[in-house]
């Protein structure tokens, strides 16, 4: 046998390895793992990120068409001057139709403990469109504005006129044959209907039994017999869409662009009501808050009440009002130096603030508990 290098010391020329088939996939695989993250980072993803927006004083003023005009203006009746701050507090909305997000944007707010990130199913329905979303928050705010108006009237006795139509019927609804889309409910029981509450409140007291409703079709007063069936809370209905419209005394405008959405109401209702009262409310001092309005004064949840507690707070307000509904998501999330009380009505609300204003420590008035 020749004598030759030796191929394990490496001293010589030796045969190549054969290619292991398990190194090739796993190369492969990893080389694919790479790409699809890299992409996965720029596909849009759906989720809508919700972050703290800005904050508007309803007793300040806004920009207009580059002059500062009130956010409130009222024409027709005397107002007076305010001071302190009625702040109606935002959300800024990420994602979404038309706007989704990437990967990468929506793990940069997993890590923002101010944001949250939520299903977009979960804020818009399915099939829902960009243009979609700005036209309803575009008539949710146009409602709230009246809503608030009314409620704020009803809360200082100042009388207007409030006509609820029929909008639309429920499917096998009890008022089938009886009243139609557009027809002008007159009175139920007797008794004149001038508001929701007013309709709400008959139906309960009948318990269930078959009323009289008078209606307006057609400029004729017509009168039927409709018996109200229980809703899923227990409370008895027409199994009718109802549209509110009002007649107030005298105008009232809200100058506030690129703001949507219901939430605004209570603060809206607030501001009015400083601007019509002879003595301040705030007593100087830094007030936020939200939350839904009806006709009645009735105060509603909403969302990213979390996010809004931290823009009011950033926009330096002591005292923040909150929607009783709201309170599971108030508890654990109120920042330093914010107090937050819980409100279910336009009054508890006006009632809070006048409380605060003069003294009353936060801890005094309802608060929001953990369950």
């Amino acid at each position: 046998m020749s004598a030759g290098p030796d191929p394990v010391a490496g001293f010589g020329p030796f045969p190549a390895p054969r290619p292991d088939p398990r190194s090739r996939a796993l190369v492969v695989s990893g080389a694919l793992t790479l790409v699809l993250g890299a992409v996965a980072v720029f596909l849009p993803t759906p989720y809508v990120v919700e972050s703290p927006g800005p904050t508007f004083n309803t007793v300040g003023t806004v920009t207009s068409g580059g002059e500062e005009t009130p956010l409130i203006e009222i024409e027709g009746a005397p107002t007076y001057p305010t001071d302190g701050e009625l702040d109606l507090t935002t959300v800024y909305v990420a994602g979404g139709p038309g706007t989704a997000m990437s990967f990468l944007e929506a793990v940069g707010a997993w890590l923002n403990p101010e944001d949250a990130v939520v299903p977009e199913e979960f804020v818009y329905p399915r099939g829902t469109t960009g243009e979609d979303i700005d036209e309803q928050n575009a008539a949710a705010m146009t409602s709230s504005q009246e809503s608030a108006v009314a409620a704020a009237l009803r809360e200082l006795d100042i009388p207007f006129t409030e006509d609820l139509a029929v909008a639309d019927l429920v499917d096998g609804s009890p008022a089938e044959g009886v009243l139609e889309s557009g027809d002008t409910l007159i009175s139920v029981g007797g008794t004149g209907i001038d508001g929701i509450e007013t309709l709400r409140g008959e139906l309960q007291a009948g318990g269930g039994a078959p009323v009289e409703v008078e209606f307006r079709r057609d400029g004729r007063e017509q009168t039927g017999t409709v018996t109200p069936v229980a809703g899923d809370t227990g409370s008895y209905q027409l199994g009718i869409f109802l549209a509110t419209s009002f007649e107030f005394p005298f105008d009232i405008s809200i100058a506030l662009d690129d703001v949507g959405g219901p939430s605004a109401g209570m603060m809206f209702a607030l501001g009015i009501i400083d601007r019509l009262t002879p003595e301040g409310m705030t007593g100087g001092r830094h007030f936020a808050g939200t939350g839904t309005i009806d006709s009645a004064g009735n105060v509603g949840p909403i969302g990213g009440i979390a996010q809004k507690m931290v823009g009011a707070s950033d926009a330096g307000a002591e005292f923040f009002l909150a929607p009783a509904d709201n309170c599971g998501e108030v508890v654990g999330n109120i920042p330093d130096g914010l107090a937050v009380v819980r409100v279910a009505t336009l009054d508890e609300a006006r009632t809070a603030v006048e409380a605060l204003a003069d003294g009353t420590s936060p801890a005094e008035l309802a608060q929001c508990t953990a369950q």
